[in-house]
């Protein structure tokens, strides 16, 4: 059945002719990072634009989900990360160049990568009227740990793990990121891994993070036990089998009664 408004032969009416022809919005240009971060090298599909109060947010945008290495083997950033894709990047060639070679030293290979924080609108530290952090502007990134496919967590902080091993990470962040921090930083970075790409003048890096030694083992609750060649040890003799002390002449007797001078009286005849 055909419509009334609608001619019987399909062509347009004089008034829909008239009508100016309605042009698709034009599909937003992609950077030249989102160009260069393929699926070949990461799965971080882009994001809207965040513009938040007092220049929290950022553009070019991606939520950085896995790392893909070169041998197609995924690194799973846990939870995905919200980042600028520049900051993305960096981290995505980071994995696949230092990282994952050094897994492989190990004997393993990488799976996963612990984002202990990325994105959050605050200023730094957390202080409350701090300038605002790179987290606020997507350009930061907190790594705590990686686990391995053997199953094997290592965390970069951790005392335990060795301490050739954590050093080879620090020189490794500190050669591509702008802003290194770590345990000895400040109190704020004990347990984690602070990464940015902060922008300073004359291209000013900051790298503060002190491998520790691993800490002393803890000496037994118990003493140990005695060895068979040591010396017999003296015993103590018993109260009773002491001898008894001479009295002091100079100290007084506790049982004799005080003497009391009292002056002579006559009596009445």
């Amino acid at each position: 059945m055909i419509e009334a408004d609608t001619p019987a032969d399909g062509k347009p009416t004089p008034a829909e002719a008239d009508r100016p022809a309605e042009q698709a919005a034009p599909a937003p240009q992609l950077s030249a990072c989102r160009l260069a971060l393929s699926e070949a090298i990461a799965i971080a599909p882009s994001i809207p634009d965040i513009h938040g109060a007092g220049g929290c947010g950022g553009e070019d945008l991606v939520r950085l989900e896995a790392v893909v290495l070169p041998d197609r083997h995924l690194v799973q950033v846990k939870p995905a990360a919200i980042l600028r894709c520049a900051m993305a990047s960096a981290i995505a060639d980071w994995v696949r160049t230092d990282i994952a070679p050094l897994a492989a030293s190990l004997g393993s290979t990488v799976t996963d990568l612990d984002n202990f924080d990325s994105f959050e609108c605050r200023g730094r530290n957390r202080v409350v009227g701090a300038p605002l952090s790179e987290h606020g502007r997507a350009n930061a990134l907190d790594v705590r740990s990686f686990k391995l496919a053997n199953g094997r967590s290592i965390s970069l902080t951790d005392r335990t793990v060795s301490r050739d091993l954590r050093e080879t990470v620090l020189h490794s962040v500190c050669a591509r990121f702008s802003t290194v921090l770590g345990p000895g930083s400040d109190w704020y970075h004990e347990d984690h891994i602070h990464l940015d790409l902060m922008g300073r003048h004359n291209d000013y890096r900051i790298c503060q993070w002190n491998v520790w030694d691993p800490l002393p083992p803890i000496a037994p609750l118990l003493p140990a036990e005695r060895p068979d060649q040591a010396p017999p040890r003296e015993v103590a003799k018993s109260d009773a089998a002491k001898p008894e002390a001479a009295p002091d002449p100079a100290e007084p007797d506790a049982d004799a009664k005080p003497q009391t001078n009292k002056p002579t009286t006559k009596k009445r005849q």
